[in-house]
This record gives structure tokens, C-alpha cells and sequence, in this order.
């Protein structure tokens, strides 16, 4: 399989493991070798509730034992679409209150921009350097990493970068911007946090030059920080609120959400603003009710300080640098890229699976499942510090 997969399955990078998979759940996935690997990247925080979860598996069979896609978006109610936009709405602040589901974080990212656009009808974009939205061509024009797009210009026009953190250069947010956006946590950047006023003073700013402010939450979002959503830690409400990965527990998913008001704007002049046939696909919109459900209702979200804080005290070495990020979104700084992914292969062949940003590649991601256990965070970092330890 492994020949095959390296033969007929298009890669990303030059040096893709391989990894053949026997099965996964709980915290740990299992090879073909016939060994369990401890998971702390948790899918790339895709895998909320860890592999396998009971309750989201038993909600995709329930729902394909009803029916699977049956119309394209927006034109049927669907049982469980309708209750996971519904428990969304209950979940989060004023005025967010509808929902989009569309099938991947880009993609939400993508309709989020073209609303901000169509409502304002404004045509610029303000986005942050070293940011990261994702690689269809508006998520990637949005994005703020010049190596990682120029190869793939002409991309979107009208879109300008800030720094992120720096409230110097809110000036540059007009009367003629349509939108800002931004990471509630810069995720490919390191995991970079925001000051606790900077999100209040960027909304505050916004508000003043009638531009909408876009959040992307396809990350942090879903308990990973100990709130449903990171910017509840800033005493403040996005705009436009996009979401995906640990959403759907594991199925492939993405919405972005809005006020009523906002969102109605795509539904005329031109009607169908933005179209997905297979988005709020009745099997997905399954798995990510049981998910929101699981996370809402359980313990998990009260339990994340505690084991950000267990992290943070047992990663403690001479060749970790610093730990960035909030919650179960964590970045351990190492020397260098080469020695990130070195200690990445090391981990790998001791049972453990972390990975590396996206941008700098010096950082190791820690992203595990919200349900991993105090104990399972222990035997992971035991295996990172020996790690370390070798020469």
C-alpha cells in the first residue's frame, strides 16, 4: 500500500511518511506494523473528540441508514443540518444567529469574503502578514505568507496586510474596506496569541469606518482553547465567524456564520450569492451535531487550562525555546526546521505522533484530541523530552 500510496495519490510535500493506517481511536492510531501510536496532532486539531468517537460514529450510521445527499444546499430542510444550525445559534453570542455549512474551512473562508463584499459592497480586503485561511485561491490570496503564494499569482486584487497585534496600523482600515480578517490564533505562524484588547479595539475600529470584521476560528473553534470559540475569551462578537476542522469531529466540513441580516445578502442580487452542492450534507451535519452536542455537554472544554498547564510543566528543556499558543493548541519552538523535523521522526518511531507549522517549520504542533487523558499527556511528553535528549 505503501508503494501504491507514493505512486498513484498526489503528495504535498518531498518527505511525506507514509504512515499506513490499520485503524485509530481514542487518543492513538494504529499501523499496519502493528503498533499503537499516541496522536497529539489529533488530525491537524481536526479530531476533537479523539478517533473514533462513540457518539459520532453511531450519528453518521443512524443518519446513512435514513439517506445521504438528497438536494443541493439550501433547498431542503434536512433534520440534521437544521439542529446543528440551531445549536450553533443557541451557543454562541448576538447577533451571530445563521449559519452556511459548506464542506471545508477554505472553502468557508472563501464565502465569508464574498459575503463581507456583497454586504458592504466594497471591494477591499485587510488581512494579517503571516496569517493562514487556506490554499483555494481566495483563502490563499487572504493569506499572509509571500513564499507560500507568489508561484500561484494573479490572485485576488484589493487585498492589503497588517501587522498582526499591532493597533498602530488600524489606520489603515478605511471607509473603503470592506472586510477585516484574522486568526483568532495565528495558526501556520506559530501559534501566535493576541494581546487581550487587540480583537475589542480591532472590532471597535471596524465598526468606526462601517467595514465587517471576519474571524477565522477554523482552529482554535470547537473547545480547543476552553471556550467553544477563542474570541469568547475577548469580550467581543466577529461579524462573520468562520469555522471547519474540529468541527466535524473528524468528517470534512466548514461553515461560516453571520447575523440575518448579513447573510441575507447572498440570497439576491445575484440569488445564489454562493452555492455548494454538497454542503449541510445530511452524514456530516450528523457527525458535527454530535460533536458541538459532546463538546457543549461534557466536561472537556472546563478540563483544557488544566491540561494546557500540565503541558506547559512538563515540556521544560534546554533545547525548547519557548511554548506558544492557548489551550490544546500548542507550539514548542526548537532550533531549527531540520531538527523539528528530525525530533518529529524520532517521536514517530517511540509511539508518538506530533508534527510541525506550516510556515515555521522550527515550531512542533501540539494539537491533541480534547479528550486525551492527563495520564496519555505524560507518556507523550516523556517520549518528546528523551527525544530531546539524544544527540
Amino acid at each position: 500500500m505503501k508503494q501504491e500510496f507514493f505512486k498513484y495519490q498526489a503528495q504535498t510535500t518531498p518527505y511525506a511518511a507514509g504512515f499506513e493506517v490499520e485503524k485509530a481511536e481514542g487518543s492513538y492510531i494504529y499501523g499496519k506494523d502493528g503498533r499503537a501510536y499516541l496522536d497529539f496532532v489529533a488530525g491537524v486539531s481536526a479530531n476533537t473528540l479523539g478517533h473514533s468517537h462513540p457518539k459520532v460514529v453511531n450519528a453518521i450510521k443512524e443518519q446513512a441508514d435514513k439517506y445521504l445527499h438528497v438536494m443541493v444546499y439550501g433547498e431542503y430542510a434536512q433534520e440534521k443540518p437544521v439542529e446543528l444550525c440551531r445549536l450553533l445559534a443557541e451557543a454562541t453570542p448576538e447577533p451571530l444567529e445563521v449559519t452556511y455549512l459548506v464542506n471545508s474551512g477554505a472553502e468557508a473562508i472563501d464565502g465569508a469574503l464574498k459575503l463581507a463584499k456583497r454586504y458592504t459592497g466594497r471591494e477591499e480586503i485587510i488581512s494579517m502578514k503571516n496569517s493562514y485561511h487556506g490554499n483555494t485561491h481566495g483563502a490563499l490570496s487572504v493569506s499572509g505568507n509571500e513564499f507560500h503564494k507568489r508561484e500561484f499569482r494573479p490572485l485576488l486584487p484589493m487585498i492589503s496586510f497588517i501587522e498582526f497585534n499591532n493597533e498602530e496600523e488600524f489606520s489603515k482600515i478605511t471607509e473603503k474596506t470592506a472586510c477585516v480578517i484574522a486568526e483568532t490564533i495565528q495558526g501556520a505562524a506559530g501559534f501566535l496569541t493576541p494581546s487581550q484588547n487587540y480583537f475589542k479595539n480591532l472590532k471597535k475600529r471596524c465598526e468606526e469606518v462601517g467595514a465587517l470584521l471576519i474571524l477565522d476560528e477554523i482552529q482554535p473553534g470547537f473547545g480547543r482553547t476552553g471556550k467553544l470559540f477563542s474570541f469568547e475569551h475577548y469580550d467581543m462578537v466577529p461579524d462573520i465567524l468562520v469555522m471547519g476542522k474540529g468541527m466535524g469531529g473528524g468528517v470534512p466540513v466548514g461553515a461560516f456564520m453571520s447575523s440575518a441580516e448579513i447573510m441575507k445578502s447572498l440570497q439576491h442580487s445575484p440569488k445564489l450569492g454562493h452555492i455548494t452542492t454538497f454542503g449541510g450534507n445530511p452524514l456530516i451535519a450528523a457527525a458535527s451535531y454530535a460533536t458541538l452536542k459532546e463538546v457543549l455537554e461534557s466536561s472537556l472544554m472546563n478540563e483544557v487550562e488544566e491540561k494546557e498547564k500540565l503541558f506547559r510543566e512538563l515540556l521544560v528543556h534546554p533545547k525548547i525555546k519557548k511554548v506558544n499558543g492557548r489551550g490544546l493548541m500548542l507550539a514548542v519552538e526548537l532550533e531549527s526546521p531540520e531538527y523539528t523535523l528530525e525530533v518529529a521522526k524520532r517521536c514517530m518511531e517511540k509511539g508518538l505522533i506530533v508534527f510541525w507549522q506550516l510556515y515555521r517549520n522550527e515550531f512542533m504542533r501540539i494539537s491533541p484530541p480534547l479528550t486525551i487523558s492527563k495520564e496519555e499527556i505524560k507518556k507523550g511528553c516523556e517520549i518528546i523530552l528523551e527525544t530531546l535528549n539524544e544527540e
